[in-house]
């Protein structure tokens, strides 16, 4: 079984991709799954959990060949409006839930949910169910699963506004 190892960070654009990997969002999210090639052969993908495998990724497998990761198309829901203000309310509730959100000009994209559909529905996007690949955005901290705030040492105001609570770590895991 090939098993590929790492990302290619920077590619020369000399690599001669040896095959490619045709995957849904979920599985280019995993560092540790088997699958196959487009050409049928099995594979072992095992990289550090976190990294995204995003579509035209180049990977490596401890033999030294090269593949390509092809972002599949996947069915997802495609939200669109031609109102800023609405365009930015969807996406802010969107956020506000955690969700995995692909964002492009007028338009966002998430995997599909009928609660989430009608709420944007709601707002007054319209909403289609669509096939296409789904590459949604890494958020703030990039693409591992933990973070800190990075404000170890901050000291909040109390509720007078006043500063005086003691300081207070912020550091904590939750999955993006």
């Amino acid at each position: 079984m090939i098993k590929i190892i790492e990302k290619i960070l920077a590619p020369t654009g000399e690599e001669i991709i040896k095959d490619s990997l045709c995957l849904p969002y979920d599985q280019r999210k995993r560092g540790r799954f088997k699958t196959q090639t487009i050409s049928g052969q099995e594979v072992g993908i095992m990289i550090d959990r976190g990294e995204v495998m995003r579509g035209n990724t180049l990977m490596r497998c401890d033999a030294g060949d090269v593949y390509k990761i092809i972002a599949a198309d996947e069915v997802v829901t495609t939200a669109t409006t031609d109102d800023a203000t609405l365009f930015a309310r969807g996406c802010y509730h969107l956020g506000n839930r955690h969700v995995s959100l692909q964002v492009g000009d007028g338009w966002l994209r998430y995997q599909n949910d009928y609660v989430l559909d009608d709420m944007l529905i709601q707002l007054g996007l319209k909403v289609i169910h669509e096939p296409a690949p789904f590459e949604p955005e890494n958020g703030a901290y990039g693409d591992h699963g933990g973070h800190s705030h990075g404000d170890d040492d901050y000291v909040h105001p109390d509720v007078d506004g006043e500063a005086g609570a003691k300081p207070h770590s912020h550091s904590h895991d939750h999955e993006h």
